[in-house]
């Protein structure tokens, strides 16, 4: 089914028509509730929080991308989340798995790859929220700024100051480890 005819079944009350938006979409709110909170079972539940939020609310969906409504309520959760972590401070072990490629890198490229991963990791989680979720938005989610404007409820002045910013700060972050890049 298109996906307007599975928003507007969903509306209706189809429970299935949702759930097939949840498969369409669920890969994309969790990779974005873990680059957020960096954090797998933080995101588990920031991600079930936002589909729970998004099936309580769908009746309000008014149109426009979807996609952009469900990050809005993606991000959302994820803030709560962030709260609700600084209130409980925890470390986690888990790690996000690199995407390896097929020709096979040496035991030596695996493990600068992996590091300087974990490095881009540790820059993006000492971003400010709001500039995080930004430069997630537009350069590992592909949104537009009118999208991301949509999702924070911010101005596209705001979003655009943001996104330039917080790649800033990324670069002068990474800078200091330069002996990560190839």
């Amino acid at each position: 089914m298109e996906e307007d005819d599975l928003i507007r079944s969903a509306k209706e009350g189809d429970l299935d028509s949702f759930n097939q938006l949840v498969e369409r979409y669920q890969r994309e709110v969790y990779n974005l509730s873990l680059r957020m909170l960096g954090n797998a079972p933080a995101a588990e539940d920031a991600t079930q929080d936002a589909f729970i939020s998004a099936f309580r609310g769908i009746g309000k969906f008014r149109g426009g991308s979807f996609r952009a409504w469900l990050f809005r309520i993606a991000a959302n959760a994820c803030r709560d989340q962030l709260r609700s972590l600084r209130r409980r401070p925890t470390t986690s072990m888990d790690s996000v798995p690199l995407e390896i490629e097929s020709d096979q890198p040496s035991p030596e490229d695996l493990a600068m790859r992996r590091e300087l991963g974990e490095e881009i990791k540790r820059a993006l989680a000492a971003l400010p929220p709001d500039q995080r979720l930004a430069v997630i938005l537009r350069d590992i989610e592909g949104l537009d700024y009118g999208e991301i404007a949509h999702v924070t409820g911010s101005s596209l002045g705001t979003v655009k100051s943001r996104i330039n910013r917080g790649r800033a700060r990324l670069r002068h972050h990474l800078e200091r480890h330069r002996e990560l890049f190839p």
